[in-house]
């Protein structure tokens, strides 16, 4: 098995096309379709379910999955180690982020980073609400790129919001309400719920309930997940429907469908936030950088830029 296997794995997962894939990748389809035969037999299980053109994962397709993005995340983190050394001295920032609401806003600002400060190299640290809160007043994370925290949870930290995403549902792409244009909150309480964890997830919890008020508490929970990935895949298998940003989609490699709530409810704020006393160049420049991809505007200690989305 060759990196390049594990690749183009990544790109039919996500794409779930093998002509999309291909032309992802650059390669033709009928190669392609071999190596993941290959891939298959060197592995002695079914990872894919071939529906005509259209690709879904297994069960231990979606497992391996995590994997592959987990392995080609640490090849891709040894590549820049050695580049940066060979580039000279640089200095750390270490970066608390939530992958499935900050997957549109992250490869811009490490992109950005990367062309503008190419002597800061971003550490990234993938991290709860409560852990980046903490690992920031600890001084173990510079800033965190995250969901809005309640008030409270932010005394002396600055919060810059970025992005808004609206609220609502995330199901399956073959469930009945991904006709819809919008679900009712009331038609929630008929529908099983997959959520995040309420003791690793608090404000995700704190979120639903001030979308939700009083119907929060008849939500039908029949599974809490730890991870971004699990709940997406809980979702995509049929167990539930979820409650979210909008952005979670855009995560899911189209393996789940957004629709609205109705009415409307606030929307879901992901930005950047750091400890207010701190003011090191390498963060002024992220803070900088992060500005210009959002158009928010910090209000000081203990205030929240609500942000523009575009």
């Amino acid at each position: 098995m060759e990196l390049r296997h594990l690749r183009y794995f990544l790109a039919v997962a996500e794409e779930e096309n093998i002509t999309r894939a291909a032309a992802r990748l650059h390669v033709s389809q009928p190669p392609l379709t071999r190596q993941m035969r290959d891939l298959e037999e060197e592995l002695g299980v079914e990872l894919l379910e071939r529906r005509g053109k259209a690709i879904r994962l297994t069960a231990l397709g979606r497992l391996f999955l995590d994997e592959v993005r987990s392995v080609l995340g640490r090849v891709e983190e040894a590549l820049e180690k050695v580049r940066a050394a060979a580039r000279g001295p640089t200095t750390d920032l270490h970066l608390g982020y939530a992958p499935s609401p900050t997957v549109e806003l992250l490869p811009k600002i490490l992109g950005a980073m990367q062309h503008g400060a190419p002597a800061v190299r971003v550490v990234l640290h993938d991290h709860t609400t409560p852990e980046m809160l903490d690992g920031l007043r600890e001084g173990r994370l510079q800033a965190a790129l995250m969901m809005q925290p309640p008030r409270p949870a932010c005394r002396g930290l600055t919060f810059l919001g970025l992005r808004r995403y609206p609220m609502g549902i995330l199901v399956a792409s073959n469930h009945r309400l991904a006709r819809l244009r919008e679900v009712a909150r009331e038609d929630l309480r008929s529908e099983p719920v997959v959520a995040f964890a309420r003791a690793q997830y608090p404000d995700y919890h704190a979120l639903l309930r001030r979308v939700l008020g009083r119907g929060y508490r008849q939500l039908q929970v029949v599974l809490e997940c730890d991870g971004g990935p699990s709940l997406m895949a809980a979702v995509a298998s049929g167990k539930g429907v979820a409650l979210g940003p909008s952005v979670v989609a855009t995560a899911s490699s189209r393996r789940l469908r957004f629709v609205p709530l109705r009415p409307a409810a606030v929307p879901a704020v992901v930005g950047l936030a750091w400890r207010t006393s701190v003011t090191s160049a390498p963060l002024r420049h992220l803070v900088q950088v992060a500005r210009e991809l959002g158009e928010g505007e910090p209000r000081g200690q203990d205030e929240f830029a609500a942000g523009v989305g575009r």
